[in-house]
């Protein structure tokens, strides 16, 4: 697989930030949304982006197959070492849509089915995070610098947690699920940015109830895991990109807290 780099973590975050800049380009005029197979929305920026990040990943590295939302069918699978980049082009398309900021780009590098490099942009709200399995996580500040994030410990107690949540896919299971969490406050968000926030410490947890695909989660997990947190099933168990061809997840939640 490739070596774990800040070179090459550095090349990532490039690709990503060209491809938001050609998805604000479409952001701030007029344009057209179509409705792929799974009724899920589709614009112009959605489909720049995914060019962007796959001709670069390509000739980044031309022995790691791509996969990603817009381009499902020609992948084929990790190769023989069980490696392959997960790419989300333009996560939070309905936000997008809403014109509300909250949308990302996400690409993450797998290796034997877990994250072990993402890179996350939020082009309209100027924010980018990376991390690499021992390199850390990081958030790049406007000069250009790489900030060390760490995601919170867990409320003390009587503290409530800070909550975040999906902002367009509600789900009644969340309220039972609250409940048992005691107290806390809930902020809704789009796109991988909730995660993001996690990572760096500004929530505490994000449980999600309802489908989600593989190239939504594997960027921002990663950066959340070198952060010191954990985005676990509701068995406990890691979130895994072993298996390619199921690309929905399950029900999972991302703890700041390690405990």
């Amino acid at each position: 697989m490739p070596t774990l780099t800040k070179a090459l973590l550095k090349s990532v975050e490039q690709l990503a930030v060209e491809a938001g800049a050609a998805i604000m380009q479409v952001y701030r005029r007029e344009f057209a949304v179509e409705l792929k197979a799974d009724h899920s929305p589709l614009t112009e920026a959605d489909k720049a982006a995914h060019v962007i990040i796959v001709r670069g990943l390509q000739a980044l590295t031309p022995d790691v197959p791509v996969l990603s939302e817009e381009d499902t069918q020609r992948f084929e699978g990790a190769n023989a070492e069980g490696v392959y980049w997960l790419v989300d082009p333009l996560d939070g398309t309905k936000e997008f849509i809403k014109r509300n900021d909250e949308f990302t780009v996400n690409i993450a590098l797998i290796e034997r089915g877990q994250p072990v490099l993402g890179v996350v942009v939020a082009p309209a709200l100027s924010h980018t995070y990376v991390a690499a399995s021992g390199l850390g996580a990081f958030k790049i500040v406007e000069d250009g610098q790489y900030v060390a994030i760490h995601t919170a410990p867990a409320p003390q107690v009587g503290q409530p947690w800070r909550v975040l949540g999906s902002r367009s896919h509600p789900d009644l299971r969340m309220s039972d699920w609250l409940a048992a969490l005691g107290k806390h406050s809930v902020q809704p968000m789009g796109s991988s940015l909730k995660s993001c926030l996690i990572a760096e410490g500004r929530a505490d947890v994000y449980p999600r109830f309802g489908p989600t695909s593989l190239w939504d989660t594997a960027a921002a997990q990663a950066i959340v895991e070198q952060a010191g947190g954990r985005v676990v099933t509701l068995e406990g168990k890691p979130l895994c990109y072993a298996d390619s061809a199921q690309v929905l997840n399950p029900d999972f939640v991302v703890w700041g807290s390690s405990a």
